[in-house]
């Protein structure tokens, strides 16, 4: 069918959407209608918080740091231990005993077997929350406790192994988790409240990032996706923006997005070449990334083009997908996890998240009638 998409309606629900799965203790649940997804994620909840601020939901980001930083102060005693333990022999703490990457939305670890072990999502909040004290100039004092609390847990075990963003390869290093580590520790090292040593610390350890990606993350001029490697992942492309590890016109930086662009975004992106989760399908937050830099390096024109992308794949309730697999890698792959899990995950917070963020930067949330026409055959939850 053919179904007139108006950005403005798109950003009107996507901040519904945003605010009906946010729950009263703060924590954003990934994914309402997906129970794999019912819970919340440091990492897609702080970019959706970031998303949030931008738009000026300030109670709405604010009650998810809130959460986040209780999450951290109730278990103080366990990352004191953990970060005495590791300071002594980083590779004695086991990756079962690490902090959890996801809770229930009452911030309770979930029993079930998960990849649990992942770090970006901890530089990400601190990213995430410092931008928003910047934003909207408000104070810290009452987050510095949790923020100190995960300063001296990430630059304890930054050099770990562990799961990537997409929860997969826990035997590796991902600059992707590098990035998003390192843009949280240079964020908050710049707070006047930290003590020297807690800062100087902080900062021997973003270089300490800086040099390793550089010697062992970078193969042929681009960033890949596992230290060692010379894959390409979309999550690359936040090393660029929003997490600075290499601004947009350095030729590293260039080189990756142009790898992206070439080998993973037909339309849309996809995660990784070799991706077979729901068959590997093109991820909507993705585009939306990759828009971002197209936004940073002053091309507007191709990320409205995404912009307009991430439209055209709404449902006639305007609900935005997880992914879309009109170009699966591996479509004969779709049908197990539909059997396993359901159809794939929509609407999901993040998607909708990062579509705000996209529009934000091209300056399109402050309102006006920006309409475009899109064919999709998508109906209410296809």
């Amino acid at each position: 069918m053919t179904m007139r998409v108006s950005h403005r309606a798109l950003i009107t629900r996507s901040l519904r959407v945003i605010r009906a799965g946010q729950a009263a203790t703060g924590a954003y649940v990934a994914a309402p209608a997906f129970p794999t997804y019912h819970f919340s994620w440091f990492r897609d909840g702080s970019f959706i918080a970031d998303a949030m601020s931008r738009c000026g939901s300030v109670d709405s980001a604010e009650a998810f740091f809130d959460w986040c930083a209780k999450i951290l102060t109730d278990r103080s005693d366990r990352i004191r231990s953990l970060v005495l333990r590791g300071e002594s022999d980083p590779t004695g703490v086991d990756a079962a005993e690490q902090l959890h990457t996801r809770y229930t939305l009452d911030g309770v670890e979930s029993p079930t077997d998960w990849e649990n072990f992942q770090l970006d999502g901890y530089g990400t909040w601190l990213w995430s929350l410092d931008a928003h004290l910047r934003r909207h100039g408000l104070g810290r004092d009452a987050y510095l406790p949790a923020v100190t609390l995960t300063l001296d847990y990430l630059t304890t075990f930054w050099a770990a192994p562990c799961y990537d963003w997409w929860e997969e390869n826990g035997d590796g290093r991902h600059p992707s988790t590098l990035g998003a580590i390192r843009a949280g520790l240079t964020a908050v090292g710049r707070w006047e409240e930290l003590d020297p040593e807690r800062r100087q610390r902080v900062h021997r350890a973003a270089r300490a990032i800086d040099e390793l990606v550089a010697s062992q993350g970078v193969v042929d001029g681009h960033l890949t996706k596992s230290l060692g490697t010379s894959a390409i992942d979309g999550s690359l492309l936040a090393c660029i923006e929003p997490f600075g590890l290499y601004p947009v016109d350095h030729p590293v930086a260039r080189r990756t997005i142009a790898e992206v662009e070439s080998q993973l975004a037909p339309a849309g992106v996809h995660r990784f070449a070799a991706d077979t989760y729901y068959g590997g399908g093109q991820w909507i937050l993705l585009a939306a990334l990759l828009g971002w830099q197209h936004v940073a390096a002053g091309n507007p024109a191709r990320a409205r083009e995404l912009l307009d992308w991430i439209a055209g794949q709404a449902d006639a309730e305007l609900d935005l997908p997880e992914q879309v697999d009109d170009a699966a890698l591996h479509p004969e792959r779709i049908g197990e996890w539909v059997d396993r899990w359901g159809p794939s995950a929509r609407p999901l917070l993040w998607s909708h998240a990062m579509y705000l963020t996209l529009a934000h930067e091209l300056g399109l949330t402050g309102g006006g009638d920006d309409d475009l026409t899109v064919t999709t055959n998508r109906e209410p939850g296809a």
